[in-house]
């Protein structure tokens, strides 16, 4: 259990990350709890070997609830990580410099724990708590909320319960039927939303025939789940700038309560997927998050699951040319993600075309003077990507130089792999986990790729 108070030592302390232990499956099983029934075995969860650092972000930040656990992800065996900042009557400048190094920048991160330097989403998918997400969104200021538009954009998925569901959008449908354009939102879910008036009262949830959730659960055989608390969140708009690829995953039922305003059978989750090179957005209305049992944490969990199942699909960085050493030693600031340094537990992919006849492809991974000391991998693969369960070449061994040796190659398209297999390690703190180790691969790992080079030149690495 982490303690509210925050004993900030300087202000400009090492960006703090705050991570929640994710236990096994079989261990939230065999947790006893009164009245609790039965739960299924959760649905396979592909292992985090794709190129993300961890699997969940959870934000806990300012504006939004301090909360410490997301049991869906401990349910599910998933690696997560969190900001969780003071409550809201204790808030103070710490909480605002810590958010802004962890999220937005700092020396030793220059753009913030979600995103690889060169862009790239570095956790599979975001959860937002709920709260207000007014005070939300006034904390992050624009930068902020760039860096969570940039995640989605860059193929990071995206979850987020009641102010977590008013924070994507920028349209909510005020009483009077007119469109309120929110410009501090983000944006990225394109439809409209409208707030239910409704707090501190559980609903029932109908999940949606068809619906994307059945993939992963079945809740019980009737699609009903019950008594999902809600307290002032949202439903989604249906008839006024649904996107074309929108889909509602459940809707509410209020048919057993009194409500300010009808909104039985209107949707209380939603997704959508707007580009196949964007990530997934996830918005549910009410508050199946906390739940550690039954229905409503297979609903969560469906959630969660829908969510990394959206990630956008692996990415070549650019062809490598025979004979051409390809430098990737540029930082962050410089604004040209094909050839940035590579980040903790990240890939980059090229592609090399081997003509026919050719006698040896030899594949080569060099290291940059100042940065011998990291564990970088290399894979080839013949007509697809490369990553480590399924390359048919590669070399792990701990020292950065490497080469790949490939006699009477086929001609035709072969897949090139880098991996960084240094990383952060991780102390607990107060309010988590805080990295620790090798924080300086936080801003990058350069190296020189290339394929069939000459031999090794000091040239090639400048």
């Amino acid at each position: 259990m982490f303690r509210k108070s925050l004993n900030l030592i300087a202000a400009t302390a090492l960006t703090a990350l705050f991570t929640l232990a994710a236990a096994s499956p079989e261990a939230s099983a065999r947790k006893k709890v009164k009245a609790a029934p039965a739960v299924p075995e959760p649905a396979k969860v592909v292992t985090n070997d794709k190129g993300y650092y961890k699997d969940i972000f959870m934000d806990s930040g300012i504006g939004v609830s301090s909360r410490k656990d997301l049991p869906a992800a401990r349910y599910l065996g998933l690696q997560m990580e969190a900001f969780i900042s003071s409550e809201t009557a204790e808030l103070s400048a710490a909480d605002t410099i810590l958010q802004n190094e962890l999220l937005i920048s700092s020396a030793l991160d220059e753009n913030g724990c979600l995103l690889y330097p060169d862009g790239a989403p570095r956790f599979r998918m975001v959860y937002m708590n709920g709260g207000n997400a007014m005070s939300l969104t006034h904390a992050l200021k624009d930068a902020g909320r760039q860096v969570f538009i940039d995640f989605v954009h860059g193929g990071g998925s995206y979850v987020g319960s009641c102010a977590g569901a008013f924070f994507p959008c920028h349209y909510k449908l005020m009483d009077d039927g007119v469109k309120d354009y929110t410009p501090e939102y983000i944006g990225i879910w394109p439809g409209v939303v409208r707030n239910t008036y409704l707090t501190r009262t559980p609903t029932g949830v109908h999940i949606e025939p068809g619906s994307a959730l059945l993939r992963y659960f079945d809740f019980g055989g009737d699609m009903y789940v019950d008594e999902v608390f809600h307290n002032g969140g949202c439903h989604a708009v249906e008839d006024t700038l649904w996107p074309a690829n929108g889909e509602v995953l459940a809707r509410f039922d209020t048919s057993k309560i009194k409500t300010k305003r009808q909104f039985d059978k209107l949707p209380v989750i939603w997704s959508v997927k707007e580009k196949e090179e964007w990530g997934r957005v996830i918005s549910c209305g009410s508050h199946p998050e906390g739940s550690t049992y039954g229905d409503r944490l297979q609903l969560m969990s469906a959630m969660v699951l829908y969510a990394l199942d959206g990630n956008a699909p692996a990415r070549v960085k650019g062809s490598l040319v025979l004979g051409e050493p390809r430098v990737m030693d540029r930082a962050t600031h410089d604004r040209l993600p094909e050839f940035t340094r590579i980040g903790d537990k990240q890939y980059h992919h090229f592609t090399v075309d081997v003509p026919e006849g050719t006698d040896t492809l030899r594949v080569e991974l060099r290291s940059v003077k100042g940065f011998e000391d990291y564990e970088l991998y290399l894979f080839a693969n013949p007509g697809d990507f490369a990553f480590r369960e399924n390359a048919k070449y590669m070399d792990i061994s701990l020292k950065t130089d490497k080469v790949l040796e490939i006699p009477a190659p086929a001609p035709g398209k072969y897949f090139i792999s880098v991996f960084c297999n240094t990383t952060v390690t991780s102390l607990d703190t107060e309010k988590g986990v805080r990295y620790t180790g090798r924080v300086d691969v936080l801003n990058g790992v350069p190296y020189i790729v290339g394929v069939n080079l000459p031999a090794p030149v000091e040239e090639a690495k400048k």
